[in-house]
Formats: structure tokens, sequence, C-alpha cells
């Protein structure tokens, strides 16, 4: 890795932890640094070892190797999931509450989201478990129950200030992707469409499955329009289904996500709010 930094972060990292951590890096000095709360360290000159990640990890810190080249006014694309990523809900289970049948749901959203089972064929059973739903509890779900990640519009506002377009690439619903774009600004967001009769639900979904691949596929998209010749293309995601989008950008983040997951992203947030996404890019 070219020069470059350990970047620590927490809600309360604690001096002997930093001290600790710039030892073992055998850093030169610790520098303050951060987007607000949470408060961000860069380690200058860190070894390039991903031990050091590990083990801020086992002190509570979100840690991560940043190099020099990873700056915040190269950030062209920001792309994330929308379930447990941008809000703190799995819309499909709460909607499934609504008619009793949650835990029947969740299970199969549990086992998706783990890349046990393929998403398109969960959802697709997931979906017809709700047929007959009406499109009023829809409505209940995003009005009583659906919230914004903490730090989410914050990390948002900093890296559309930087320049970079924004993007909710979900394998959810546009009815809560429409909603959240108006909402929070973002420039596209691409959702899957349930299918009605009257205001009821088919249990059935019209179109194209909006899977893993297709959400890597828009990122694609984003990236060859917006990117340019030395732009940086960030994606944020939870779930197996976020995979093949990280795999598609040049950075990846995992917000309190499954193992899987975390092994294969850039950098992880497991302690600190989607704010410290833009402390990877100090």
């Amino acid at each position: 890795m070219s020069a470059g930094s350990l970047v620590v972060q927490a809600p309360a990292a604690t001096h002997d932890t930093l001290r600790r951590l710039a030892t073992a890096a055998g850093a030169r000095a610790i520098v303050p640094i951060g987007f607000g709360s949470p408060v961000a360290y860069r380690l200058l000159d860190a070894h390039d070892d991903p031990a050091l990640v590990d083990a801020a990890r086992a002190a509570r810190c979100d840690a991560a190797l940043v190099p020099e080249a990873r700056r915040l006014d190269r950030v062209r694309v920001v792309a994330m999931d929308m379930d447990s990523t941008l809000i703190t809900i799995e819309c499909i289970d709460e909607i499934a509450d609504m008619k009793g049948i949650k835990p029947e749901v969740a299970a199969i959203t549990r086992s998706a989201m783990r890349g046990e089972i393929d998403f398109a064929e969960s959802l697709t059973r997931r979906v017809a478990l709700l047929a007959g739903l009406p499109a009023a509890d829809l409505a209940r779900v995003y009005d009583e129950r659906l919230r914004i990640s903490p730090g989410a519009a914050r990390m948002l506002a900093a890296f559309r200030a930087a320049g970079a377009a924004t993007a909710l690439l979900s394998g959810g619903f546009t009815f809560f992707t429409d909603r959240l774009q108006a909402r929070l600004g973002f420039d596209v967001a691409i959702a899957n469409v349930f299918e009605m009769r009257g205001d009821r639900l088919t249990g059935r979904i019209t179109g194209a499955i909006v899977d893993a691949n297709g959400k890597a596929a828009a990122l694609r998209e984003l990236a060859a329009k917006h990117r340019g010749h030395d732009g940086l293309v960030v994606a944020i995601g939870d779930g197996a289904n976020d995979l093949p989008m990280f795999a598609a950008a040049d950075v990846s983040i995992a917000y309190r996500a499954k193992p899987i997951v975390r092994a294969a992203a850039t950098c992880a947030l497991d302690f600190c709010d989607l704010s410290g996404a833009v402390n990877w890019f100090a």
C-alpha cells in the first residue's frame, strides 16, 4: 500500500487505546481529524498490517488503513443499500408484521442476507406471503416504523458537498425508496415494484427483480457516467446482496454488517454511525 495512515474512530476512543495502537503501528504521530462525531484520529505512517484493524476492533474502535490518495475530494459516486443500512429496519419484515407473519418472513430475510439462499428466490417467496395486504399498511410502516440510521443524513450531505452523486440501490421496494429519495435528496433510486390490484398487494413483483447483480449493474453505470479519470466510487451495505456492488466499487464500506460482508469490504463501521464513513477519506 502507498504511504498512508491508520484511521481510528469510536464513540469514545480512549487515549490509552490510541497510544497502544500507535505503538503497535509504528506511527510517528496521532492527529485528531474527523467529521464531527465520532471523533477520529489519524495514526501517521502506520505499518501496512491488517492485524492493526483487528486490534482496534477488539478495543471497540472502527479502524482502517487509509492511503494518502484516498481523499474526499476524489469521491464521485456514493451508492448505498436501504434496509438495515440507510434505515434501521428491514421493510419487508415490518410489512409482514402487519399481516402477523413477521417471524416466517424474517427467517427468510436473514437467510438471504447471510448468502444462504438466492436473493431473487427469497424475495419472491416473501412477497408471495404478503398477498392481499392493503397498501395502507405500507404507509403505516413508513410513517410509524421506518427510521433513518444515525449519521446518514450528515454523511450524505458531506459526500454531496464534495461533489459526489448519491444513489440508493435497493433490493427493497420503490414505495420506500421513492419517499427516501425525496426526503434525503438522492440523485438516483432503484428498487423493486409491488404489483397491486386495486389497493392491495397481489403477492407478485412487477418487472425484473432488482437483485445483487442488478444493484452492481446500476453502480457500474453510475461509475461510467461520473468517475472520470481518477474518481472514486463508494458502496455501502450490510448483506450478502451487496457483495457484487462492493466488487464494482473502488471503496466498499460494511455497516453493521454480516461477517461475510465485513470480510469482503475495504472498511467497516461496527461501532460508529454512518457519518464515520466520511472519515475513511481523511
